[in-house]
């Protein structure tokens, strides 16, 4: 059963917001339109789901689209993805570093041997003193480099680090807390800015947000205006040759509304489009443009609230509205570009393992298990969720989240949102449900890459990860969540990893820990100009390999 959203009672100011989003999309793109100018044949300009361009000094903001744009494009990680093939899933592959091993007879000491002759943008060498004074950026409170908005974004995504030094000019040893096999996942998302430059700059990271400077691929010259457009060019001198990019010029344009994004495609004033609105999806094919979709690790959630006092504290309720969301219907919505989420990560992932609760749609079901717990639509539960009005991997929430309002009514949970903008919703999950930020909200709607363990789970459901250690958001805590937690980190065999994630996922989907809706397919809708883009399966992309017809 599918069903088509409706405006029910209550909806009005919703709707109202809809279409005031829309007014101020059109307002965007007409501004827009008038400012953008003509570019050269081999600029690729693209439009993000961002309200703004991604902080550009190193650790970027604007959730994985602002890695994506502004981080693995300016910037090198130790370790990063191949991102070179659309057939099969990524893998981790040497970067900044050539290799990584842990201590045998300690499994908390790691050696990262570095890239010998690499240069950031400035023609300052990369070394072990440069990875360390990066940690110190975002760890080390009184040093100087330390900068408040880069360790926002970077220091819950190590929280296993306890310490690192320099070994030698080409070797870093970093220390763990405890025995910790994914270190080297966590340290994929530690960008390397240079020190150099920031001494050059007048040791003001507001200096380097105009000139910053990395070793990667692209470098950002010029063209940088907040929230309206970010130039990069190809750093010819990049230290591996075969990533070189082909373009002359990549511009980066912030237009968060769907529609709005689809308008700027259409009248050439982008060649390139993140998540186009799903129902143009059609008429741009008709029109000659390219849809490009693949499948990868990345899901649509509500995290919940489990700190005292929440709804969500009831498995009953929790199982209840996993199995009142239509997620079909909401294919249907998506245009067809959705998977209907069977669990926390895709269907078929290695990690699935064998859920005994299935996430059907069963409205009655859902009602039964409401009246056991006490509730039901004469008697309803009233929660707010927090939700945003675009951004990074979150498809249509506006949309979306209205359709789950509509059925989660039904069996007796009225929804109030909160909407925000993306970059204020992820500042209110990484401060934690009990934040005055988060307005009472018992749940909010986050999108997940979901491609690693520590990304995947734990970092949001480890006992010892609540704000400000991390962003376990909703304050979960289950002691045989965390022995699971901890078998991984000890388990460095990657099959034998991949059994105890299984036993991992099986418990999220069993106790229903998170409202499990859909997992996108990565849509992007470009110009037949574009050539040579290889989607990987993955949430970030390489920008290396394209060329403009």
């Amino acid at each position: 059963m599918t069903k088509t959203p409706s405006k029910p009672e209550g909806s009005q100011a919703f709707f109202k917001l809809l279409q005031v989003s829309t007014i101020l999309g059109a307002a965007t793109f007409a501004m827009f339109a008038t400012t953008v100018q003509a570019d050269a044949a081999g600029t690729l300009r693209i439009g993000m789901t961002a309200s703004d361009i991604p902080l550009t000094t190193g650790q970027t903001d604007q959730g994985g689209e602002g890695q994506r744009f502004m981080g693995y494009t300016v910037y090198n990680a130790l370790v990063e993805w191949d991102l070179t093939k659309a057939d099969k899933p990524s893998g981790l592959v040497p970067s900044l570093s050539t290799s990584w091993q842990v201590d045998a007879s300690d499994k908390t000491k790691w050696i990262f041997k570095l890239r010998d002759g690499v240069k950031f943008h400035d023609g300052s060498a990369f070394t072990a003193e440069a990875v360390v004074w990066n940690l110190d950026k975002l760890l080390k409170q009184d040093a100087p480099q330390f900068d408040k908005r880069q360790s926002a974004q970077g220091k819950s995504r190590i929280p296993a680090v306890a310490s690192y030094k320099v070994i030698d000019p080409l070797t870093v040893e970093i220390t763990t807390k405890s025995p910790d096999a994914t270190l080297p996942y966590q340290l994929s998302w530690i960008l390397i800015s240079s020190p150099a430059n920031w001494e050059a700059q007048g040791k003001n990271w507001d200096n380097v947000a105009q000139k910053p400077s990395g070793t990667g691929p692209w470098k950002m010259e010029g063209g940088f205006v907040p929230r309206e457009r970010a130039e990069l060019t190809p750093n010819k001198d990049y230290w591996d040759k075969a990533r070189v990019p082909k373009l002359d010029k990549l511009v980066l344009i912030p237009l968060p509304e769907p529609n709005t994004r689809v308008a700027a495609l259409r009248s050439g004033q982008v060649d390139w489009v993140e998540a186009p609105a799903p129902d143009s999806v059609k008429s741009l094919k008709d029109a000659g443009f390219k849809i490009v979709t693949n499948s990868y690790p990345h899901n649509w959630t509500w995290h919940l609230s489990r700190v005292e006092g929440s709804p969500w504290n009831d498995i009953r309720v929790r199982k209840a509205a996993n199995l009142a969301v239509d997620r079909q219907g909401l294919n249907e919505l998506l245009g067809g570009l959705s998977v209907p989420a069977q669990g926390y990560m895709p269907p078929g992932h290695q990690w699935f393992g064998k859920p005994s609760f299935k996430l059907d749609y069963n409205i009655e079901e859902a009602k039964k298990l409401m009246k056991e717990a006490g509730f039901g639509p004469e008697n309803p539960i009233k929660t707010k969720v927090v939700i945003s009005s675009s951004g990074s991997g979150q498809m249509l929430p506006l949309q979306m989240n209205e359709y789950i309002q509509q059925t989660l009514g039904e069996i007796g949970i009225n929804v109030e949102y909160e909407v925000m903008d993306w970059n204020t919703v992820i500042n209110v999950w990484r401060a934690g449900a009990k934040d005055a930020s988060a307005k009472g909200a018992t749940a909010v709607n986050y999108s997940y890459f979901i491609q690693d363990p520590f990304t995947a789970m734990i970092r949001q459901s480890q006992c010892n990860l609540a704000p400000p250690a991390g962003t376990n958001w909703g304050y979960y805590c289950d002691k045989d969540m965390d022995a699971l937690f901890d078998k991984v980190r000890n388990t460095f065999d990657a099959a034998e990893q991949d059994k105890v994630m299984q036993q991992i996922h099986e418990k999220y989907v069993n106790d229903a820990l998170f409202l499990m809706v859909t997992h996108d397919v990565a849509p992007r809708a470009m110009t037949g100009k574009v050539k040579g883009f290889v989607q990987a399966q993955n949430w970030f992309q390489d920008f290396s390999t394209i060329s403009m017809d």
